[in-house]
């Protein structure tokens, strides 16, 4: 990417908003489930359990929108790495061991 450039500039502080609402609504429904725990027990550690979830889905998302991102500033290079690196992700997990 040209430094300067419009895409640049929207670049940072989307994926810095990502990051940021990702890891409060995460942490929310972590502190949500650990509060139901307290009363309902195991149902409430399932919801503890999909905010850790939503906490490792962070890194793909961003990945995601940093694909979205580059194909929309056209920047096909940086949008190949991306897909690339998604490829990845998505293979371990299809060929992971369970």
């Amino acid at each position: 990417m040209k430094v300067g450039s419009a895409s640049h500039l929207r670049l940072e502080p989307t994926l810095g908003a990502l990051l940021q609402y990702g890891t409060l609504v995460a942490s929310c429904v972590i502190a949500l489930g650990l509060a139901l725990a307290l009363g309902v027990g195991a149902p409430g550690l399932r919801v503890a359990t999909a905010g850790i979830v939503l906490f490792i889905l962070l890194p793909v998302v961003r990945v995601a929108a940093m694909l979205i991102l580059f194909l929309r500033a056209r920047e096909y290079k940086f949008g190949a790495i991306a897909a690339l690196v998604m490829a990845i992700i998505l293979l371990s997990f299809f060929l992971g061991t369970p």
